[in-house]
């Protein structure tokens, strides 16, 4: 089985992780969707391969509704739809890493707010969008949220602007 990992080092690379599907399977928890982890990889001679990983903690245990889990899941789609292989950018582990922390303290009236700026920071970081963004690269907090959702319109249209760029 093949597993997408976001690394703070390498950024995306995708491993093969050996029976993780058995029953009783050591690196099953570890691996789970949304699940940050230590992973030992290992690179072989056409691909990575998972040799060892501890479960540090589980995001969406940790987000507090469906809708919460429903924004994660469309943001780490949306960045593995726009990357084709691996991607060795640092910056995307920083957004998603802060984009998850976001979800699971925040009010929820606000995670659309974080959805659309997690959007913009991966389109940037990848190369979609030149535009300015507002405060610091790994920020999402509420005053900056706040105002992400005062020009939520011109930053939706950047959104899909740098998607279809993508050629998506």
């Amino acid at each position: 089985m093949f597993v997408t990992i976001l690394t703070p080092d390498l950024g995306l690379v995708r491993a093969r992780a050996q029976g993780v599907r058995r029953p009783g399977a050591k690196l099953a928890a570890a691996l789970t969707t949304f699940a940050e982890s230590d992973v030992v990889l290992v690179r072989g001679k056409e691909s990575w391969r998972v040799a060892g990983a501890v479960l540090v903690g589980n995001w969406s245990r940790q987000m507090p509704s469906a809708e919460t889990r429903s924004r994660a899941v469309r943001i780490s789609g949306l960045l593995l739809r726009l990357v084709a292989g691996e991607a060795h950018d640092p910056e995307l582990f920083t957004i998603i890493r802060e984009f998850f922390q976001a979800l699971a303290s925040l009010p929820e009236k606000i995670n659309e707010s974080a959805e659309i700026l997690a959007a913009l920071r991966i389109l940037a970081a990848l190369g979609f969008d030149k535009g300015e963004i507002p405060g610091e690269a790994s920020a999402f907090t509420q005053p900056l949220l706040n105002e992400i959702l005062k020009n939520r319109t011109s930053y939706i249209a950047r959104i899909n602007h740098g998607i279809e760029a993508s050629g998506l």
